[in-house]
């Protein structure tokens, strides 16, 4: 009897997750902020510090670039300010919002001050937990960044971000707040959304955009049967373009018919 009860006190939501960069927003933050860079262009000695494994160290480079040229904290934020969310984003995030059913977090390789600025402009700080390398303007108002974390577990991710822990530790951490998640819909483009997705349930979704690396990536899987670390895809795969496509799926879905995860 004490079993069922606890099992009725438990909350069950949908989980949307959302990848940061060509997903929320239509453009890369980080790359879109070296337009303030003199002529719009890193020298050779900048650009070469790029790694696939070194994102955050390259950025923070990028960021000092930037300072010692005179950008100041005003001309970023304004930059970042031009950036505009992805067709349809707006109204799927208007028809999540009204159920509490849903909850929503974001995941993403750029960084706080970058997200924390856009979500504000568009009036969606409070719907958002939001998961990235930590930044912040120093005194001198140079932008500093910090790796979010540093992993070695996962082969499929990057030193300072693997997205596939990070879920896992919010939807454990949740559960024990006594919600657990009948539905998970990951959002996302980019090859360290594939982690994630490889996370996810036969009842989940992955929904990565169209014409971009993830699309391509479990497109080539499909093909050729290619083995993955770890495990097989396992959630629905389900394409988009625009937030107005996965706005009309979660309408085709029986639980958001019903009001209810199934």
């Amino acid at each position: 009897m004490a079993e069922e009860n606890e099992r009725s006190v438990v909350a069950q939501k949908v989980l949307m997750v959302f990848d940061f960069d060509h997903t929320l927003v239509d453009e890369n933050s980080d790359l879109y902020v070296r337009k303030l860079a003199p002529n719009g262009e890193l020298p050779e000695e900048i650009s070469s510090l790029y790694q696939d494994d070194g994102w955050t160290n390259y950025m923070g480079e990028i960021f000092k670039y930037l300072h010692r040229n005179g950008s100041t904290p005003e001309n970023i934020l304004n930059c970042m300010s031009e950036i505009s969310l992805t067709e349809g984003i707006q109204e799927l995030l208007h028809f999540t919002r009204k159920s509490t059913s849903f909850e929503h977090i974001i995941i993403s390789d750029s960084n706080s001050v970058f997200i924390d600025h856009i979500l504000k402009k568009n009036q969606l700080s409070s719907l958002f937990r939001t998961f990235t390398n930590p930044a912040r303007f120093e005194d001198n108002g140079c932008l500093i960044i910090e790796q979010y974390h540093t992993q070695d577990w996962c082969p499929l991710s990057t030193v300072n971000l693997c997205k596939g822990h990070i879920l896992n530790e919010f939807i454990s951490e949740r559960q024990q707040h006594g919600v657990t998640y009948h539905h998970v819909i990951y959002v996302g483009d980019g090859f360290n959304d594939l982690c994630p997705g490889l996370a996810l349930r036969p009842q989940d979704f992955l929904m990565p955009r169209v014409g971009f690396k993830l699309h391509k990536v479990i497109e080539k899987m499909a093909e050729k049967n290619k083995p993955v670390p770890r495990s097989k895809l396992e959630a629905s795969v389900v394409p988009w373009s625009s937030g107005l496509d996965i706005l009309q799926h979660l309408r085709n879905l029986p639980f958001v018919k019903t009001g209810q995860s199934s």
